[in-house]
């Protein structure tokens, strides 16, 4: 550290030392100032200019080093020089005094902090860049942080000081008015009766009011900012339109409509999106074929000789679809136009934040939902456009079962697929880059469906990477890296099951400039809302969830923050999602896992148990698995909870229930469960919890208080099964 800011670290010293060692802040005291106040107002009538120059130097002092007592400063001022006189001095006083605080912090701390989390704050460095008096405005107007944390943070920005002082001379001067207002009048106060003079009820009642009167003003600033070269219609068609028949869209437009609001719903394909069509129900349908084919297998064991069975895969397949058509109708335009939605088939075009364009017709309306939802990806792997590649939009349209299936991914699509083609026939090889199945979940749950695919013919190939495919005549194979070791596999078809990208263009969104996130998302507030506030965006396009069921959560706050959000509007709350992955075993969590718990630092504990121990589960031949609830030391507050079993999905809706309604173990262990069934299991979780903390020094006692209801001669007593902690 170089000598000049050796200097300036001591002289900063030095003043907090001279004014804790000799109490000044005693003297910035409303008490004080009532003491002393015929005698202050005699020495600044004299000394005027004297005393006004020594009380601007005392506070941009404190002011630049964030001394206590510079609210109780404003208010003497006010008192001693009155308002006009006292709203110049500390109004200038304090943007100097942040300004000179903004410049220690910056030649003390920018450089090295710069250096070291340079690249963690390059996207904070941008913003500042384009935004940055906006945002400071914003911070000045409705301080979140104190002003002094904002003073130094922003000395580490690359916001120019020149900036930075006029925007905090702009952004501080209502609240100091106000705060200065209400100092005169609390001068004035000589008694009780003084405290409920209108001049003093009107201040505090500015003091209160000034904070929710400035964010509406940032508001306003902010919505004229950003809707600054767009023409807003007079008058509008719609109350809400959304774009995207899945989840999100079914919905919003739902919940739209059930408020008696005008709502359309354009869709370009079929109404119920991936979930229906391509995703979650056929991947079920098919799940329960290949269940089906195990089940049979298994039959001898329970005492029944089915024989060997054989899949008829165009039956398998024509099934899915009809348990499509079947579920179709609760997605369907005839539905939804029963409840009141207006449902438009066809492409839609955004041409500004309140227009829409479908089939040659301009909709205006006062809100957009963008519920486009997202498509798998497919990698620009070499040769992969050469060979017979399937993803979950067209694996439906298989009509013959692969006899040899290269699945790539080991996400919850790779693993439930690779195991029902596996189980329906296929000779299946499943390839996952990592080093884990599962990669979100806790090791000891993924080993569990590792297993299970193992025994149902999957070949899992973990660390390996596809690098290149290659076709020749009627041979397929894939080349793949295993720490520099090249490994070849041959197949009929290749699933690809490496994730989903966001439908984010072609209908509007980059003509406009709707912001997308640094993972291709469309970027949303907490209440949903995109750079545009009257344009949300919800499910997949949205994230951060690719969950149907998140998606229909986050559509009912679109919706009310789109309607009603002028009046009140509420934060998506993500603190409870449920999510399973339906291999066999099924897995299902909710909250945290142990992993995520170690991740956080969080100092918790796990109540474990083996449903091997179940009645039910063993009567079914299902004794395998485990529940694994994640709570604080001591406590029994459900931070999180994993299933690995049997209808684990089934089992989580009750650990879901309690984290939703701040339940914990012991309400779940005083809940009567049916016997002899699964749902015990989760009882018997919270019983594990209850008897890992148990109170043992209170247990002694109580054999102890036993033994001496029998009349047990002292000499005779058993010693205590559980000692008294020491």
């Amino acid at each position: 550290m170089n000598k000049k800011k050796l200097g300036i670290i001591f002289v900063i010293a030095a003043i907090f030392v001279t004014w804790f060692a000799f109490d000044l802040g005693a003297l910035f005291t409303l008490e004080n100032a009532k003491a002393q106040h015929e005698a202050l107002k005699d020495t600044i009538s004299q000394n005027f200019l004297t005393a006004s120059l020594v009380y601007f130097l005392v506070y941009i002092t404190m002011t630049a080093l964030s001394l206590p007592g510079a609210a109780i400063a404003t208010l003497l001022g006010a008192a001693l020089f009155g308002f006009w006189w006292a709203l110049l001095l500390v109004s200038f006083a304090s943007s100097i005094g942040a300004t000179l605080a903004f410049l220690v912090s910056r030649f003390l701390l920018k450089d090295s902090i710069q250096n070291k989390f340079g690249s963690k704050l390059s996207t904070i460095n941008e913003g500042i860049k384009n935004d940055g008096p906006f945002y400071l405005l914003t911070l000045r107007l409705i301080p979140v942080f104190p002003f002094f944390i904002i003073n130094l943070l922003m000395g580490l920005t690359p916001i120019r000081t020149l900036t930075f002082y006029v925007v905090s001379q702009i952004g501080m001067l209502p609240g100091t008015a106000v705060y200065i207002n209400a100092g005169t009048q609390l001068a004035q106060i000589d008694s009780l009766s003084g405290i409920v003079s209108p001049g003093v009820l009107l201040s505090l009642v500015l003091l209160g009011l000034f904070p929710i009167i400035a964010k509406v003003i940032m508001n306003f600033i902010q919505k004229r900012r950003v809707y600054a070269k767009w023409q807003k219609p007079v008058t509008f068609d719609r109350n809400l339109i959304a774009i995207g028949a899945g989840a999100g869209g079914l919905v919003t437009t739902y919940i739209g409509a059930a408020v008696k609001a005008k709502v359309t719903l354009i869709e370009k394909h079929k109404m119920g999106g991936d979930c229906l069509n391509t995703g979650c129900v056929p991947s079920k349908a098919l799940i329960r074929a290949g269940h089906s084919v195990h089940e049979i297998k298994r039959a001898n064991e329970f005492g029944v000789n089915a024989g060997e069975p054989t899949v008829d895969f165009k039956q398998v397949m024509s099934r899915v679809h009809q348990v499509i058509a079947d579920i179709e109708p609760h997605d369907s335009v005839e539905r939804y136009s029963k409840l009141g939605v207006e449902c438009i088939q066809g492409e839609a075009k955004i041409l500004s934040p309140w227009e829409v364009e479908v089939n040659g017709e301009r909709l205006t309306t006062r809100n957009i939902v963008i519920a486009t939802g997202a498509r798998p990806l497919v990698p620009g792997i070499p040769g992969l456009q050469e060979v017979n590649y399937l993803t979950s939009d067209n694996v439906w349209e298989l009509q013959e079962l692969p006899k040899k299936l290269l699945v790539l991914g080991g996400g919850p699509i790779g693993a439930e697929l690779a195991q029902s083609f596996s189980r329906l026939g296929s000779n299946v090889t499943l390839v996952e880059m990592a080093d884990q199945l599962l990669i979100r979940e806790d090791a000891d749950a993924a080993e569990l469906v590792v297993k299970g695919l193992t025994e149902d013919g999957v070949n899992i190939l973990l660390g390996h990477k596809a690098t290149r495919f290659e076709k020749d005549g009627d041979r397929q194979r894939a080349y793949l890296d295993k720490n520099g070791e090249e490994v070849v596999v041959e197949f009929d078809h290749v699933m690809l099951a490496l994730g989903r990208v966001a439908n984010t263009k072609g209908f509007g969104l980059e003509d406009i400039g709707v912001e997308l996130s640094e993972r291709g998302t469309v970027k949303v507030n907490d209440y949903l809302q995109t750079n545009y506030p009257n344009i949300f965006a919800v499910g997949d396009v949205a994230g951060p969830f690719q969950l149907t069921h998140a998606a229909g959560h986050q559509a009912w706050y679109a919706a009310v923050n789109a309607l009603f959000g002028d009046f009140k509007k509420f934060k998506a709350d993500y603190s409870v999602m449920p999510a399973a992955t339906y291999t066999a075993p099924e897995v299902a969590r909710v909250g945290i896992n142990e992993k995520e718990a170690i991740a956080q630092g969080i100092d918790y504990e796990i109540a474990h148990y083996g449903i091997d121990d179940l009645d039910r589960a063993i009567a079914d031949g299902e004794d395998h698995g485990f529940i694994k609830v994640i709570t604080p030391k001591g406590k029994d507050k459900i931070l999180g909870a994993t299933i690995v079993g049997s209808h684990a999905g089934d089992l989580l809706a009750e650990f879901t229930l309690a984290m939703r309604h701040g339940l914990g173990l012991n309400k779940i262990l005083g809940t009567v469960h049916p016997y002899p069934t699964m749902s015990e299991a989760t009882k018997y979780t919270a019983g594990v919890w209850k008897q890992n903390n148990a109170p043992q020094g209170l247990l002694a006692w109580v054999e102890k208080f036993h033994a001496w209801m029998r009349n047990e001669p002292k000499n005779n007593r058993a010693e205590p099964m559980i000692k008294e902690d020491k």
